[in-house]
């Protein structure tokens, strides 16, 4: 897997959906938060592609996506914006959604 054909909006809508999955349950408010991100087409696509892979072929294509989109402090801070809010959009804060948004914060400095 050496390059991703993902623009940056597919790039985000992934990311999100493996945020919004961190507690095995997407829920219709996080589902509404990622559509405002991005289209629903775009939406749809992803998660089909998002479903048919594992953790770590996710985390893969999101790190090889991050690296070839050039994605600066800057632009990993908004999305890490981004991610806190779909983690609180459903009231549920929990401690895999915490542990998820500590590891990708992490993961993200190293890319």
């Amino acid at each position: 897997m050496k390059t991703i054909d993902w623009t940056k909006d597919e790039l985000v809508a992934y990311i999100l959906l493996f945020a919004a999955n961190a507690d095995f349950k997407e829920s219709a408010k996080e589902r509404e938060l990622i559509i405002s991100k991005v289209d629903k087409q775009t939406f749809q696509e992803i998660h089909e592609e998002f479903d048919a892979d594992n953790d770590y072929q996710g985390l893969k294509k999101i790190m090889i996506s991050l690296e070839q989109h050039q994605y600066t402090k800057e632009d990993v801070d908004l999305l890490m914006e981004d991610i806190k809010a779909l983690f609180f959009v459903d009231d549920d804060f929990d401690i895999t959604e915490q542990n998820m948004l500590k590891s990708l914060n992490r993961l993200f400095k190293i890319a």
